[in-house]
């Protein structure tokens, strides 16, 4: 692994207000065998969700979050 190399880290603009008030996000994320760990910035007004995976691309986290009614878009 390259130590250089940080694609295994996406990043995304969500409308995740809180994990606490989205016991299924935490269900759903943890749920996920691609996921190795994620976090979400509430205090960031983009409500960063940090995703490490070093299998799942950023359109399949999309879709993921998407069809479960989340808003959920590229950071770049």
């Amino acid at each position: 692994m390259d130590p250089e190399n940080f694609n295994h880290i996406l990043l995304f603009k969500t409308n995740i207000t809180s994990e606490m008030a989205n016991p299924s996000l935490c269900s759903l994320l943890n749920s996920n065998p691609g996921i190795n760990s994620w976090t979400v910035d509430h205090e960031d007004i983009d409500r960063v969700l940090r995703i490490v995976s070093y299998t799942l691309s950023h359109a399949e986290i999309i879709h993921l979050l998407t069809s479960h009614g989340y808003e959920c878009c590229e950071l770049t």
